[in-house]
C-alpha cells in the first residue's frame, strides 16, 4: 500500500499564490507518475498537472503559465506551485501518483479563491 498525505491548501484573494505538497510513503518500488488534479462542485474531477518519472509535465489549459510541478524523488513528494489564482481555481485539490501498476489518491486539500 502507499499512502498520500496532502498540505497547502487554504484560502487566498484573487491574484494570490498557494504551494500544494503531497508525500507519497509505504511500500513504493517504482513511481511511474505524480499529479494533481481538482474537483469543484458539480464538476467532474479534471487533471491540473502530472509528471512522469522522465520529467515529462503535462498541464492543463487553464493552469498553463501559472501553475508549475515539481518533485523531490528523495522525498516521494510532489509539489503544486499556484500563482495568479482565480476563483475557478476553487477546487478541492488532490494527489495523485500511479506507483508498482496502481493509482493512489490522496484524502484532497481545498482551496478558495475569493475576495
Amino acid at each position: 500500500q502507499v499512502q498520500l498525505v496532502e498540505s497547502g491548501g487554504g484560502s487566498v484573494q484573487p491574484g494570490g499564490s498557494l504551494r500544494l505538497s503531497c508525500a507519497a510513503s509505504g511500500n513504493i518500488r517504482s513511481i511511474y507518475t505524480m499529479g494533481w488534479y481538482r474537483q469543484s462542485p458539480g464538476k467532474q474531477r479534471e487533471l491540473v498537472a502530472i509528471i512522469t518519472s522522465g520529467r515529462t509535465r503535462t498541464y492543463a489549459d487553464s493552469v498553463k503559465g501559472r501553475f508549475t510541478i515539481s518533485t523531490d524523488t528523495a522525498k516521494n513528494t510532489v509539489y503544486l506551485q499556484m500563482n495568479s489564482l482565480k476563483p475557478e481555481d476553487t477546487a478541492v485539490y488532490y494527489c495523485n501518483v500511479v506507483s508498482n501498476g496502481r493509482g493512489y489518491w490522496g484524502q484532497g486539500t481545498q482551496v478558495t479563491v475569493s475576495s
